[in-house]
């Protein structure tokens, strides 16, 4: 199999594919979706309380097969549910985004602001949501042959500075994670974390285009990080990053330095 694969790695067409993305109605996810969908994959959006958002990208996105579907990363039965149906109606699944993710602004010194149902939340949804995604889609993955995983983490899983302890701890977690599971998943499927830091969206409660912007002139590259940014980077790693697995893409404009 390993020999076989090897043997054929040209270019990851799109055509032809399905992909799932969690956390698609919207952010990193919506963008990503319409770059796979432009692409030409047929594109499953998952979402969580954004039925609406999501039923109005998938009308407006190119090509045919797309659909929304409830994909929330706290119930695990849901998740195996939505596996089920996307093999019932396509039989196959070949690309899967853990875009999915929550987190709370909570100042680092404040120690008891953080408080465990806040932490149990952020860990469930950023860590064992995409595990639980991952193996309820494992097996259809597999049976693609050429698969790809992309878990959307963070700068903060290296950095320790973000919107909480416990998010940047879930980040961390989820990039080990996905070397634990590059490992035992090779060689049909591929994982990749795309880590990007502070992007021009409104995933963090409070946060400012301002601060992004602050943020962002700080940065060798003193540019602004768009939701479509990441998702070029994403649609990169599937098509073009054929012989990476178990490996974090960093997009940050160079804040790391």
């Amino acid at each position: 199999m390993s020999g076989t694969r090897a043997g054929n790695l040209g270019a990851y067409r799109l055509e032809g594919r399905v992909a799932v993305v969690t956390g698609g109605s919207s952010g990193i996810g919506a963008a990503t979706v319409r770059r796979l969908a432009a692409g030409g994959a047929r594109v499953v959006v998952g979402y969580n309380a954004g039925a609406e958002r999501a039923a109005a990208l998938v009308a407006e996105l190119p090509g045919e097969g797309h659909r929304a579907l409830h994909l929330p990363m706290q119930d695990t039965a849901t998740i195996n549910a939505v596996a089920a149906e996307v093999r019932a109606a396509y039989g196959r699944c070949d690309i899967l985004v853990n875009s999915a993710g929550f987190t709370r602004a909570v100042p680092h010194a404040d120690l008891d602001a953080l408080d465990d149902a806040t932490f149990d939340r952020i860990l469930i949804t950023n860590v064992r949501g995409p595990f639980a995604t991952i193996r309820a889609f494992a097996p259809l993955l597999r049976e693609s042959g050429d698969a790809v995983v992309i878990n959307v983490s963070s700068l903060s899983a290296s950095t320790g500075i973000g919107s909480s302890i416990a998010y940047c701890a879930s980040k961390a977690g989820l990039d080990t994670m996905g070397m634990s599971l590059a490992r035992v998943l090779g060689p049909e499927i591929r994982i990749l974390s795309v880590s990007p830091a502070a992007v021009a969206t409104d995933f963090v409660p409070g946060r400012s285009r301002a601060a992004v912007e602050k943020q962002a002139a700080s940065t060798p590259l003193r540019t602004v990080a768009e939701a479509d940014d990441v998702a070029l980077t994403i649609l990169g790693a599937i098509t073009h990053l054929r012989l990476t697995t178990g490996s974090v893409i960093v997009v940050d404009g160079g804040r790391h330095l």
